[in-house]
């Protein structure tokens, strides 16, 4: 039995709120049970100084916890002088999984970063960045072509992410913090709707796992992406 009862193919309730941030051209608070991130993305007008003169724009992301998104505050990375080394993982990671359905070229010259700032933490905080993340830059690119900024939607697919595991001894979808901490195999898949593998993370916390409860784990993550995915089309629609 799962802490919340849930199934082991379910989902925490999740909801994607678009238009929360007044001055942010994409906008979305994403909510994975009580993990809560807001997503913005940011148009500038020049792309990064390694790309000029190549016709080609670029997606970046930025990742941060608020000192009480967890149960004891958390120090600002800010006044530590750089960010930890699990923050740059993260933000690197969001960025690579959104620059993977984007067409890159039709932005021109130009930049977008995304900010993954988590409000709440409880387990699957990087999946839910990555589920918002698309819906805020979705709106981005839908602000630029409203003002002829650019011609075409950039986007080619959707993309989404969940985290899978093994919890005593069964594989289970979508792990919050009582579950993650505890877990024997934690894993994180990105996908995209067309069913194509972005990324894979995986890391055995107590006894390695074999290749077919890592092949396991792939069909629950991929039963998941497609509800994040439809629950997206919904919230763009």
């Amino acid at each position: 039995m799962r802490p919340s009862k849930r199934a082991a193919d379910e989902l925490r309730p999740v909801s994607l709120e678009r238009a929360v941030a007044r001055y942010a051209e994409g906008s979305c608070l994403v909510s994975f049970g009580n993990t809560r991130v807001l997503c913005t993305a940011s148009l500038e007008e020049r792309g990064p100084p390694w790309l000029r003169g190549s016709g080609k724009g670029w997606v970046t992301a930025e990742y941060a916890m608020l000192p009480r998104a967890t149960h004891e505050r958390t120090r600002r990375e800010v006044n530590s002088g750089k960010p930890s080394g699990r923050t740059q993982e993260i933000q690197r990671l969001i960025g690579r999984s959104l620059r993977a359905v984007t067409n890159l070229p039709a932005l021109g010259e130009r930049q977008v970063t995304v900010d993954c700032d988590v409000i709440q933490a409880d387990g699957g905080t990087r999946t839910a960045a990555i589920t918002g993340a698309w819906v805020a830059l979705h709106d981005c690119f839908s602000w630029m072509r409203a003002r002829s900024i650019i011609s075409v939607d950039p986007l080619r697919d959707h993309v989404a992410a969940v985290s899978c595991g093994i919890y005593k001894g069964t594989p289970i979808l979508d792990l919050e913090y009582e579950e993650d901490s505890a877990a024997e195999t934690d894993a994180n898949f990105v996908l995209t709707a067309k069913g194509g593998i972005v990324e894979v993370q995986g890391t055995a916390e107590m006894e390695p796992f074999s290749e077919g409860q890592l092949i396991e784990l792939l069909g629950l993550a991929r039963t998941g992406v497609e509800r994040l995915v439809a629950l997206q089309k919904e919230a763009v629609a």
